[in-house]
């Protein structure tokens, strides 16, 4: 099976490397527009992680190292991306998705930049490598751990195993994968050392990250500096984690959440959004604001926010699990200044002076 699999692989990546050559100019729009149908299984649901680039396989323009220094950290001014945001700029499709392009009367396939390309409307196209390809708890030596459906935990459709994964290289890992962030924002901690890596990664969480961004940009909160602390997170890292309080079934391990931070000086913890002379509850509160705006917008990008501030500073968590869900973790009360573990949180307003009961978990 796995054979099979690598031969159609082989022949759908030659005839993708054959159509970028012959329509390069014309091939992003109409990729674009037919992906949105093709493969909306793999932007809306939670089956869609992914992997190997076409960056491996030789279907992509790669640019020089020497440009990976050079380019941006944001994208180019007028740039135009995909998603509700406007902002992404990275397609995960499976092999299939490209034969269901290429049967299309007219179809032209996109040429994909390593880099993500500079011109508007530029994307880069990630092919996945199957979740099949994965022997136990391995692919090619990347330590990924077991998914919930591996060990019979099956909670519902959200928690199915991922489609596949993203290769992640030395030479890809600084894709810009939408405005503000890259490929390697995404990486699962540990395994500095082992290459390939392997990432899930899904495109509406981009979308609702850059949507969260601009929506405090026009709220006056300059959030240029978002930072991932945490993106994909590996069930044997997110196992490893459980005593720092990972859900055991985190979405981390799907490809839709990240723990998040607003950098404003380049320090690499959480700034002073409200001006106050202070970092606390009431900063990290204010992402959690901007979240309920966009939601409220595109409740298509509905999912849970976590709220986290302690002594290794303040994060909030989003996600786009398809249910709303709000907790907090780790906030000091005005009356006692005591800690609390976990506290999960049943309305739309979170006050740092009162916290609501405890719940017995985080769903992380």
């Amino acid at each position: 099976m796995n054979e099979t699999r690598f031969r159609l692989s082989s022949v759908v990546t030659t005839f993708i490397a054959l159509a970028a050559v012959i329509h390069p100019a014309t091939a992003s729009a109409q990729f674009g527009a037919h992906a949105a149908r093709t493969s909306s299984s793999a932007v809306a649901s939670q089956l869609d992680s992914i992997p190997g680039g076409l960056a491996s396989s030789g279907a992509v323009a790669v640019a020089d190292s020497d440009a990976k220094a050079e380019k941006p950290a944001v994208a180019p001014s007028g740039e135009k991306g995909t998603g509700l945001s406007g902002k992404v700029f990275a397609r995960f499709v499976m092999p299939e998705d490209w034969i269901s392009l290429a049967s299309l009367p007219g179809a032209q396939m996109a040429s994909a930049s390593i880099q993500g390309g500079a011109t508007p409307g530029a994307e880069t196209v990630f092919t996945m490598r199957s979740f099949g390809q994965k022997v136990r708890a391995l692919l090619n030596g990347y330590r990924l751990g077991y998914w919930p459906q591996e060990k019979g935990r099956l909670r519902s459709e959200a928690y199915r195993n991922p489609d596949g994964f993203i290769e992640v290289t030395p030479e890809n890992e600084d894709t810009r994968v939408s405005e503000h962030f890259r490929l390697r924002d995404f990486v699962s901690h540990g395994q500095n050392n082992v290459w390939p890596k392997y990432v899930v990664l899904r495109e509406p969480l981009l979308d609702k990250l850059e949507l969260v961004i601009e929506d405090l940009n026009d709220h006056g909160v300059n959030a240029e500096g978002m930072r991932i602390r945490s993106g994909f997170r590996t069930p044997a890292h997110n196992q490893a984690v459980r005593g720092e309080g990972s859900a055991r079934d985190s979405r981390h391990q799907f490809g839709d959440a990240a723990d998040v931070f607003i950098d404003q000086v380049g320090n690499g913890r959480m700034s002073d959004l409200n001006g106050d002379r202070k970092v606390n509850f009431a900063d990290v509160k204010m992402i959690l604001d901007a979240v309920e705006r966009v939601e409220a917008r595109y409740p298509e990008l509905v999912g849970g926010t976590g709220l986290y501030t302690g002594r290794n500073g303040q994060f909030a968590h989003i996600d786009v699990r398809g249910v709303r869900a709000r907790w907090v973790r780790g906030v000091y009360t005005r009356r006692s200044h005591r800690s609390t573990k976990s506290r999960k949180v049943a309305t739309t307003k979170v006050s740092a002076a009162r916290v609501p009961a405890r719940s017995a978990s985080t769903p992380r």
